[in-house]
């Protein structure tokens, strides 16, 4: 991995608007949907379930992830990949926002179960995107630029939601995230119609 190599996969992510509109999307959706970085705050203070509650907390999302993703595989492919991320980011939006605000740690582990599973459908257009939509001599490429992209959302996301946490309580923090990645996903599809537009996965799809 040189510097120039890096250059060229950003530069075909960013003259492919359609994987660039797929990657921002997510982005931006972990970085304000950062609800799993406070389980422990909502476990102990907001929930109150303790440490056996939080464990079940954090598995929720990785259960709900690893159904869907197995419920896909036994599946048809995708015929309208594009709503499909945006309605997927828009649900992890919305039950973020829920789970921000439940008293009940039924609805929570719900929220979170449902958050991970349509986390994983959008894992898996993203990842699929990037694959069939690259010529082989950059795939490599554009696949660390897509590392890149998931591992800084992750950490940054972890960041704001404990800063914000901080400023304005756990709650405001997580339902106001929820709120923006909703805002993000008008946004996105409103910028690049191409994500809008797009159907099937394979190279050939439009």
């Amino acid at each position: 991995m040189t510097v120039e190599s890096l250059a060229a996969g950003l530069r075909f992510v960013r003259d492919t608007k359609v994987i660039l509109a797929a990657l921002t999307l997510d982005l931006f959706a972990v970085l304000l949907g950062g609800a799993t970085a406070l389980l422990p705050i909502f476990a102990k203070d907001i929930l109150q379930v303790g440490p056996e509650g939080l464990g079940w907390l954090r598995a929720a999302p990785a259960i709900g992830s690893l159904l869907v993703m197995v419920a896909i595989a036994h599946r048809p492919p995708m015929q309208r990949a594009g709503w499909t991320l945006i309605l997927a980011v828009t649900g992890f939006g919305i039950a973020t926002v829920v789970f921000g605000l439940s008293r009940s740690f039924g609805l929570s582990i719900a929220m979170l179960f449902i958050l991970g599973g349509l986390d994983g459908i959008s894992m898996i257009i993203r990842g699929v995107l990037v694959q069939m939509r690259t010529p082989d001599e950059m795939r490599g490429r554009v696949s660390a630029v897509n590392s890149v992209f998931i591992d800084m959302s992750n950490e940054l996301g972890g960041f704001e939601s404990g800063a914000l946490a901080a400023a304005v309580g756990p709650v405001p923090a997580v339902v106001g995230g929820g709120i923006g990645t909703i805002v993000v996903v008008i946004a996105v599809a409103v910028a690049w119609p191409e994500l809008r537009k797009l159907g099937p996965l394979h190279p050939s799809a439009g």
